[in-house]
This record gives C-alpha cells, sequence and structure tokens, in this order.
C-alpha cells in the first residue's frame, strides 16, 4: 500500500517523457507558425522539466506543486514555444486533484488555468469568441471526466468494502454456528459418557450385565463425538464441504443412544431444508442431554409434526426418578441455544416445567417455519 506522502515516480518519469517527445513533434509540426523550436534551447527543457517534478512531490504539496506546473505552461507559451507539451503536466495534476479527493482545490486552479490561456490568447491578439469558448469547453470537459472517474473508484471502493465486511460477517456466523454445534455435540454426548459411566460403577458389581450395557452405550457415543467432531471442524480445511453435520433420518440413532426410556413420534412427512433439519435435530439433541443430566429414569416424549406451514417439535419428560447427577454441572445455555437455533430461522422455542401425573416433569416445544411445498 502506498504512503499517504509518497511519490509517484512512475508517473512523473512517463510525463516527461511524453512532453518531450510532444514538444519534438510539436516543433516540426508547427514549423509553418512563428513558434521557437524547443531543440537546442535548455530554458524550453528546464520548463517542460517542471511538470514531472511537480507529479513527483505533488502528494506532500498539492497546491504549490499544481500552481508550479501551471506556472510553468504559462511561461513555456509566452516564451514562444509550440503549442501542445506545456499543457500535459497541468492536466494531469488537475486529474491527480480530483481523484485524491481535494475537489474544491481542483476546480479552483482549473478557472485559473481558463482565466491564464483565455489572457494569453488575448495578449498575443487572438480574442475571437469561439477559441475562448473553446478553451472553456475543454478544460470542463476534462474536469467532468476526473469527477466522473473519482465517482467510478469511489464506487468500486465502496463495493469492496462492502464486500469485504459481508465477507467478515459470514466467517462470524460459521464462526458462531460452529461453537453451536461443537457446544452441542460435547453437551449431548459428554453428558451422556457421565450419565452412563456413573450408572456403570455403581452397577458394576450388583448388576455387571447392566454395566456392560452402560460401558457400551460409552463406547458408541465416544465414536459418535469424534465423528462429529471432524463433521464439524471439516469446515476449517480449504474446499471441505459445508452441509450440516446432523439431520432428521439420524434420530432415531440419537434416540438409541440416549440410554433413557424414549418415545419418538412422527406426525406427517415432508421435505424440509438443511438448516431447518439441522436446527431440529439439535433441538432434540440439546432437551434429551438436559433430560438426562436433570431428570435421569423419566420416561421421555419426543413428538415431530410436519405442518404445511411449519414444524412443530415437543420433547417432554416425566421428572426424575433417581437423583440426577449432573444437574449442578453445565454451562447453562442450553435452553438459550435452543431458542436462537429457532429465533434463527424465524420460529419460536418455549421451554418450563410440566405436571405430569403429578410428578415435575418438563417440557420444550419449539416451532420452526417451512416453505411452502411445490407441486
Amino acid at each position: 500500500m502506498r504512503r499517504k506522502y509518497g511519490f509517484d515516480p512512475y508517473l512523473a518519469l512517463i510525463v516527461a517523457a511524453a512532453q518531450f517527445v510532444v514538444g519534438m513533434g510539436a516543433s516540426w509540426g508547427q514549423r509553418e507558425i512563428p513558434r521557437v523550436p524547443i531543440v537546442g534551447h535548455p530554458y524550453a527543457f528546464a520548463l517542460l522539466l517542471v511538470g514531472p517534478l511537480a507529479i513527483l512531490l505533488h502528494r506532500r504539496f498539492p497546491l504549490l506543486t499544481t500552481a508550479a506546473a501551471l506556472g510553468a505552461s504559462d511561461l513555456f507559451m509566452a516564451a514562444g514555444f509550440p503549442y501542445g507539451p506545456s499543457f500535459i503536466s497541468p492536466g494531469v495534476l488537475l486529474f491527480l486533484l480530483v481523484t485524491r479527493g481535494r475537489r474544491l482545490m481542483a476546480w479552483i486552479m482549473a478557472g485559473m488555468t481558463v482565466l491564464s490561456f483565455i489572457t494569453y490568447a488575448w495578449l498575443i491578439g487572438n480574442r475571437g469568441l469561439f477559441h475562448s469558448v473553446w478553451i472553456l469547453t475543454f478544460i470542463m470537459l476534462f474536469m467532468v471526466v476526473a469527477e466522473l472517474v473519482r465517482i467510478v473508484r469511489e464506487r468500486r471502493a465502496e463495493r469492496e468494502r462492502i464486500a469485504e465486511e459481508e465477507a467478515r460477517r459470514q466467517a462470524s456466523e460459521e464462526r458462531l454456528t460452529m461453537a453451536q454445534e461443537l457446544h452441542d455435540v460435547l453437551a449431548h454426548n459428554i453428558s451422556l459418557i457421565h450419565v452412563q459411566a456413573s450408572t456403570g460403577l455403581h452397577l458394576f458389581e450388583d448388576n455387571p450385565e447392566q454395566a456392560r450395557t452402560a460401558l457400551s452405550t460409552i463406547k458408541t457415543a465416544s465414536k459418535e463425538v469424534l465423528g462429529e467432531l471432524r463433521s464439524v471442524l471439516n469446515v476449517l480445511r480449504e474446499g471441505a464441504p459445508r452441509a450440516p453435520t446432523a439431520g432428521l433420518d439420524r434420530l432415531d440413532d440419537l434416540v438409541e443412544r440416549s440410554g433413557m426410556d424414549v418415545t419418538l413420534k412422527r406426525v406427517g412427512s415432508r421435505p424440509l431444508p438443511p438448516a431447518v433439519e439441522r436446527a431440529a435435530y439439535r433441538i432434540v439433541q440439546e432437551a434429551l442431554t438436559n433430560a438426562a443430566r436433570h431428570a435421569p429414569g423419566s420416561s421421555v416424549n419426543v413428538r415431530l409434526e410436519y405442518g404445511e406451514r411449519e414444524l412443530a417439535i415437543r420433547v417432554a419428560d416425566t421428572g426424575a426418578t433417581t437423583t440426577p447427577v449432573l444437574s449442578e454441572e453445565g454451562s447453562g445455555n442450553g435452553i438459550p441455544g435452543m431458542r436462537e437455533r429457532a429465533s434463527a430461522l424465524g420460529g419460536t422455542l418455549v421451554a418450563g416445567p410440566l405436571s405430569v401425573n403429578g410428578g415435575a416433569g418438563f417440557q420444550v416445544e419449539a416451532r420452526l417455519p417451512l416453505p411452502e411445498e411445490t407441486s
């Protein structure tokens, strides 16, 4: 990135070469006009060097360098040298003033340029109205073109800025999504492993077979969590697919691994958007995690109702029948996380106590909007 007060050596070199080439051509092309050739005149070459030097220092001294180039152009014409080469530097500097944001200064200098050119024409006897209008029109047109270039550049810079902000926003949303996925995966499976390990230790001597079942569940859950972690973290790899890591097609496996008495019922069926599939799976997963933590030994009913406009999810337990081993553990983000998932899709989620047969159960109910089915 170029520094604010840097130099423009390449542009200065190009303008210097252009002025000398145009000057040599103008000396030959205007030989019929009483103009002084620049060949053999150090004064002419010195005046032509003022413009490139002004371009070289323009970032540091924008007003002074533009005025110096304009003055050198006037002296070049007053000395009787050919028309043309001395106009290049002032034009470039006016263009730079506009495109670098010094518009008021640029238009004031453009007015001074018009005034100096018309004054010179009157002094040498060229007082025709058409000539003066031509000078004014040309410089005005030049300034309008510079303004258009400035507008195009500013709009392009604005588009790039918006694109960068959008990229940062999407990256932030992806990080948030990964954080939610990791929370849900770890919270459910680690909680399940903890509950089953506690059960296995408790029953190891009195009921070895049930302890074996708990250990088998731990093995399956640990394998599942490793697989899901790999799936979630794959989005960090270049070119990795960004498909949802979980869907309702895996709900039966989730229920089977929960280690609780879970009844799953589906009412209706229809294709769902991937985002809704993932959110619904995670909501059921988190609800089962909470039930395992706070209501061990309870019966859990999971109901999914596929409607025309929404997917209704209901997870209700009958309350703990044994002492919860994890009731005081956890981050406390389970229900807020579920609510955030539902809200992100325009849905709602309600969670609270539920009285079931005189017990103290708990219910989570979510409603996720669905798009209209296409025929």
